[in-house]
């Protein structure tokens, strides 16, 4: 049997991860992530409209542009890594679903709990670290593409590395906060109220 699939549609954490209960920190960093990644998710057709803007001038138009096309994946890369923190708590990453179904829900809230604190925080750190000075070393050269027509201001596109790793990072510490309340009840549990339905 498998979990429902959550409903994308609210805002509220608990209709994102319903298998573990939340609690006041999860709930506001799930929230705040949830609202940030909807707003940056409209990226997607920012993203696409460069790309289409691009292939009508390269094919259509006959000229091509060096700007353009590094733009679109300026466009693309951006995109992607700010929203991934938004895939880790509508819980929509990519999972090893065969072997997890077998598993009681503490035992794979045991095992998330470990492999966030032992294995992704740390690495993340790290990433963090090492992508905050590759983006600083880019701004403080006032590093710009390679291409004599291509993009300045090179560090934009670099400093959304960290960024988005930091975002991953929330995310899943809030994870790791939700199993922390599921296995050991602290943080407390919180109840949110639902409104009544009056149909």
């Amino acid at each position: 049997m498998t979990t429902p699939r959550p409903d994308h549609s609210s805002d509220n954490p608990e209709d994102f991860q319903p298998e573990l209960p939340t609690n006041r920190v999860s709930h506001v960093l799930d929230t705040a992530i949830a609202v940030l990644g909807k707003g940056l998710s409209w990226l997607w057709l920012a993203t696409l409209v460069v790309v289409l803007t691009n292939v009508f001038s390269r094919f259509i138009l006959g000229r091509g542009s060096i700007a353009l096309e590094e733009l679109s994946w300026h466009f693309f890369g951006a995109t992607m890594i700010l929203t991934l923190a938004y895939a880790v708590v509508t819980d929509d990453h990519v999972r090893v679903d065969v072997l997890r179904e077998k598993f009681s829900l503490r035992f794979q809230a045991w095992v998330e709990l470990l492999g966030i604190l032992l294995l992704v925080l740390p690495v993340l750190y790290f990433m963090i670290d090492g992508l905050t000075e590759y983006a600083y070393r880019s701004f403080e050269r006032s590093e710009r593409s390679q291409a004599p027509s291509g993009l300045p201001y090179r560090f934009i596109i670099k400093t959304t590395l960290p960024i988005g790793m930091a975002l991953i990072a929330l995310a899943l510490s809030s994870r790791a906060l939700r199993c922390c309340t599921f296995l050991f009840g602290f943080p407390r549990q919180l109840l949110l109220r639902r409104p009544v339905d009056h149909r």
